[in-house]
């Protein structure tokens, strides 16, 4: 049975506060396909090339043209929102208009899609500086907009803005139950797009997977 306990959360743009109900010990519902097992994760960070990472000189967000149309009026956004929600609807333009959301990362459960990020496991700035900065835009583009592999994920959205472009020694999702996963992820990204990484996120990945 899971317990929870009530998180306020400051919505200060309108000068008030949400009290929402986060499931501590509750299944997250948030699971994006090609999630490697954790022996899996274990064998590929070991081949990961590890380099310092490199600048962010000539990044722009824009050089990763993402939520790009995906079909049947529905851009990748869309489609991660109604992948990871539970019950969600839509309109004709593919926009959630019900349904809820349980972020994996912090365990707080939206009803509204405009409190979800989708977040990039690896973020943008992080893959430029890992190997990204060399490819094509139309590489960049699939990579952003990623459905089969573990690179997209529904979550709440402040927490999405603490992570930031912070690779796993700099940030960890706030439930410590939820490192393993976010780390096989993490290693399933970077082992796709053949990313580098540095010798403090392999030290950082290397714990979290001991705990799977």
């Amino acid at each position: 049975m899971p317990t929870f306990r009530l998180v306020r959360r400051s919505l200060t743009a309108l000068g008030i506060s949400a009290v929402l109900t986060v499931g501590i010990a509750g299944a997250a519902d948030a699971t994006p396909p090609g999630i490697p097992s954790a022996a899996t994760a274990k064998s590929n960070l070991a081949t990961l090339t590890v380099a310092p990472d490199g600048t962010l000189d000539g990044y722009s967000r824009e050089k990763f043209p993402h939520w790009i149309d995906q079909g049947n009026s529905c851009n990748t956004r869309e489609v991660v929102l109604k992948r990871d929600g539970i019950g969600v609807t839509t309109g004709a333009d593919c926009a959630p208009t019900g349904g809820k959301w349980v972020s994996p990362y912090d365990g707080a459960t939206w009803t509204a899609a405009s409190d979800i990020d989708i977040d990039h496991v690896v973020p943008l700035a992080d893959a430029w500086r890992t190997g990204a900065a060399k490819w094509t835009t139309a590489q960049r583009q699939a990579f952003a907009n990623d459905l089969t592999g573990p690179q997209l994920i529904a979550v709440t959205d402040n927490v999405n803005q603490q992570k930031g472009d912070k690779s796993p020694d700099a940030w960890k999702p706030p439930l410590t139950g939820y490192w393993c996963t976010y780390a096989r992820m993490w290693v399933g990204s970077k082992y796709k797009y053949k990313l580098t990484i540095n010798s403090a996120e392999k030290t950082a990945l290397t714990s979290m997977l001991g705990r799977c």
